[in-house]
């Protein structure tokens, strides 16, 4: 994710970054600037069709659709936001199950038990790394920090690994128990965190693995590529030559609004727009080592 100062207008104006939809649509634009080159010289200058002819009432149907297309786009930015919002709000939680955690069982746990504390202080940054890379279909060896009692020869990597880290959590809070180490009641305390832990990566792969409609996905490119394509027989006989640019320009807003919303639709990715998770998964790492030391 790219941290920047929302309030600066002129250097985002002419900032153009790799993630920049202007260079994902450059050969686009220039196909269709191309293809509307080629048709108003065509309209123009060989056929020489004079302004009495229909072909400028396409006109009419461009401003009929122009409503259309704009709430299409609308909902599907929305929708594309909302999935995006909805992975931060995830990742906050575990952000907060994670200090939680760290916090009751350093007050639950002393500092006379210093390798259950190490436990602890370890798997659950642990389990956040392993869920980043989870969410990105991978696994990264170094992200992850073995312990005598669970190194990473015992992960099964076909298997679903945060499950797996989750499940040594809690075995070590039963383990606790029955130790004597903490109460029972305070097993119950400690589940609400560990459940949190299972609940927000169902609802993270839900946003991953639940994308857009294809059809839905699919009529929109549709839509604006019919769109854009009859926009220089529309008004070639009022812009004339004017009408090339004016059709790059439209096809570059509207094209634009459908790569935004794919790239957001899967936050969890390393693209520029995507969710900050490695940050957050070191964030989780500094308050374990500084709540559990």
């Amino acid at each position: 994710m790219i941290d920047y100062n929302p309030k600066d207008w002129l250097k985002y104006i002419f900032y153009f970054q790799k993630a920049d939809t202007v260079r994902k649509l450059m050969p686009l634009i220039l196909g269709i600037g191309a293809y509307s080159t080629v048709l108003a010289y065509l309209i123009l200058v060989v056929w020489r069709i004079g302004e009495n002819t229909d072909l400028k009432n396409i006109s009419l149907m461009h401003s009929l659709l122009g409503f259309v297309i704009s709430m299409l786009l609308v909902f599907r930015t929305n929708t594309a936001y909302d999935r995006w919002w909805e992975g931060r709000k995830q990742w906050g939680g575990l952000m907060n199950s994670s200090r939680n955690l760290s916090l009751k069982i350093s007050g639950l746990v002393g500092k006379e038990h210093p390798e259950e504390l190490e436990f602890f202080r370890v798997m659950i940054p642990n389990y956040a790394f392993a869920f980043k890379n989870h969410l990105r279909g991978r696994f990264i060896a170094n992200d992850f920090t073995e312990l005598p009692e669970f190194r990473q020869s015992d992960l099964h990597l076909d298997d679903h690994i945060p499950n797996q880290i989750a499940a040594a959590l809690f075995k070590k809070s039963i383990e606790l128990q029955r130790k004597g180490i903490i109460l029972p009641e305070h097993v119950l305390l400690l589940n609400t965190e560990l459940e949190s832990f299972t609940n927000i990566c169902g609802a993270c792969e839900r946003i991953k693995n639940t994308p857009i409609p294809l059809s839905y996905s699919s009529f929109i490119k549709k839509f604006i590529s019919m769109y854009c394509l009859t926009l220089p027989i529309g008004y070639v006989f009022s812009l004339h030559f004017l009408v090339i640019p004016c059709v790059m320009f439209v096809f570059y807003v509207l094209a634009s609004l459908e790569v935004i919303a794919e790239e957001i639709e899967d936050p969890f990715g390393v693209d520029a727009n995507d969710l900050p998770i490695d940050r957050i998964c070191q964030g989780i790492q500094a308050s374990a080592n500084a709540l559990l030391k």
